[in-house]
């Protein structure tokens, strides 16, 4: 099970704030990163979930194409 960058999202955010509190910019800085880091993360995910559904359709379809023109040369045949 993956949490699509959640982790690293949640990770950021403590340590910007961290960094904030404590007046510390190079560990706000990171906590920004990690934040971005998540970010790519769900967005790479809920990419490769939309190709995996688009490339599904598309096999469907093909399918369906070559069910008809099968259809149509076996009438051909006739």
């Amino acid at each position: 099970m993956t949490d699509k960058g959640f982790t690293d999202k949640v990770k950021g955010k403590a340590k910007e704030v961290t960094g904030k509190v404590t007046d510390d910019d190079s560990k706000k800085a990171e906590g920004i990163i990690d934040q971005v880091v998540g970010k790519t993360k769900e967005i790479a995910s809920d990419a490769k979930d939309v190709a995996s559904e688009v490339a599904g359709k598309a096999k469907d379809a093909a399918s369906k194409a070559a069910d008809k023109a099968k259809d149509a040369m076996d009438k051909d045949d006739k």
